[in-house]
């Protein structure tokens, strides 16, 4: 079953105690985002308020007693939009109680699906794919069925194999939001 707009908000926000992302995409081609990420690009600061509804979602997530995460897959040499995401997205959503991990697989997938598929799941029961095309263009979000087994051992791959975003920053130099 395919999920958008509302529908995607509702089965979001009904998770009960932890929604965490497979982020894996070396780019993301989203409409809302082109005119930051060009602006970020131009060396432009970054806008008060960036990224401001989701920062008020995790904070609504967070003070109900839930948690939101995940781990980013990330390959060096980081791709531009990955260097505005550090710098511009990231920070935020931490600040607002996102716990993000990096995963540097430059040299070692750990056993992880590396497509164009990313993934939320939620409560380590229900599975939603972000499907994408190879040039960071999401193509639909679809609900998955079946065994989730697979998928919570992929989450805990991901999170034995990462870092906390603050320390893999700090590694590669840096990034401030």
């Amino acid at each position: 079953m395919h999920l958008d707009g509302e529908q995607w908000r509702n089965a979001f926000d009904a998770f009960q105690t932890d929604a965490w992302r497979f982020e894996a995409q070396p780019t993301y081609t989203m409409p809302r985002e082109a005119e930051s990420v060009a602006a970020f690009l131009r060396g432009e600061p970054m806008p008060t308020g960036h990224n401001a509804r989701w920062h008020e979602r995790v904070r609504e997530y967070v003070a109900s007693g839930r948690r939101v995460g995940r781990v980013r897959i990330v390959r060096q040499p980081l791709t531009p939009y990955q260097k505005y995401q550090f710098a511009w997205g990231i920070p935020g959503n931490i600040r607002a109680g996102e716990d993000i991990r990096v995963l540097d697989v430059t040299h070692d997938d750990h056993g992880l699906p590396l497509t164009t598929t990313d993934w939320w799941m939620f409560d380590d029961a229900r599975v939603v794919h972000l499907n994408f095309r190879t040039d960071g263009t999401q193509i639909n979000r679809e609900s998955v069925s079946g065994d989730t087994r697979p998928y919570r051992e992929w989450k805990r791959l991901a999170q034995a194999a990462s870092v906390p975003f603050a320390e893999y920053a700090k590694s590669a130099g840096g990034f401030q939001g």
